[in-house]
């Protein structure tokens, strides 16, 4: 049914009740889904990814064809493809580095992931932008080591000039180490509790659009956005849980809603 003034469409309701425009802020991550489940999730979300991860190295052993299909689908919606930190870094340790960024531009990637997370590089960051550069390709660091533990405050200073170096040198932004369990492992600990004291310097240091955290779990997800707010970035979120991000985000999500932070502002001529 059409209705007056558009008030039939979800845009004018949650516009309605005092929800601006965001920022695409999430960056979910692609395990190795098929090409249909992929495709059905851009179709869906895509207007709320700030750029999809082709992770790990799954996309390496796939059929080729449905991995390029996963990649150019994303390309059609105008979200930037990235590839994993892990296969970087085995590129590097296998002395590789060329093959592996001449397959990431000739399989349609946007964006590689740098990372020291269990290897070192061999080049220096102007370097290894302007190697990804030739080729067509942007680049991201993660901070943070795999095997290491949680961060301590010395770590996070190092941790913010490594940051600083990077983006100094042209990568698009730095993403903070959580992996998949975000439980022992940066700002995370073992028992999955955030460290929001830590997170802050890395956002006090390099700010909010240059600075992602990876969140992959619920518990992970809610804490940061509970202590930052809309504005802050996340990736390592599964597809499947983008949308739920998205209106806990939005002070959609009953939990969200009590949050000063995280509430839609009352509407107009609301009490």
């Amino acid at each position: 049914m059409v209705m007056p003034d558009g008030r039939g469409s979800p845009a004018a309701y949650l516009r309605d009740i005092g929800l601006g425009d965001f920022a695409r802020a999430t960056s979910p991550f692609d395990p190795g889904y098929d090409p249909l489940t992929v495709e059905g999730h851009l179709d869906q979300s895509a207007h709320l990814m700030a750029s999809i991860k082709i992770s790990m190295a799954c996309w390496m052993i796939a059929d080729e064809a449905a991995t390029r299909r996963k990649i150019d689908a994303a390309t059609r919606a105008g979200v930037p493809s990235v590839a994993g930190g892990g296969p970087f870094e085995i590129a590097v340790a296998q002395d590789r580095l060329d093959h592996y960024l001449d397959l990431c531009a000739g399989m349609g990637l946007t964006r590689i992931e740098c990372a020291e997370g269990f290897t070192e590089l061999p080049h220096s960051p102007e370097r290894l932008i302007a190697m990804a550069s030739e080729r067509g390709l942007e680049v991201e660091f993660e901070l943070g080591e795999k095997h290491s533990g949680s961060f301590s405050s010395a770590e996070v200073d190092r941790l913010i000039d490594q940051g600083r170096t990077w983006l100094d040198a042209g990568a698009c932004r730095v993403v903070v180490e959580a992996r998949e369990s975000a439980q022992g492992v940066g700002l995370f600990s073992e028992g999955g509790s955030f460290d929001a004291r830590l997170a802050e310097r890395f956002v006090e240091a390099l700010g909010f659009e240059a600075v992602v955290f990876e969140a992959p779990l619920k518990q992970s997800q809610f804490a940061i956005l509970d202590h930052f707010g809309p504005e802050v970035r996340l990736s390592n979120v599964r597809l499947e849980e983008l949308l739920r991000v998205e209106i806990y985000r939005r002070g959609l999500h009953s939990d969200a809603f009590l949050r000063d932070n995280l509430r839609p502002r009352p509407p107009d001529g609301a009490p």
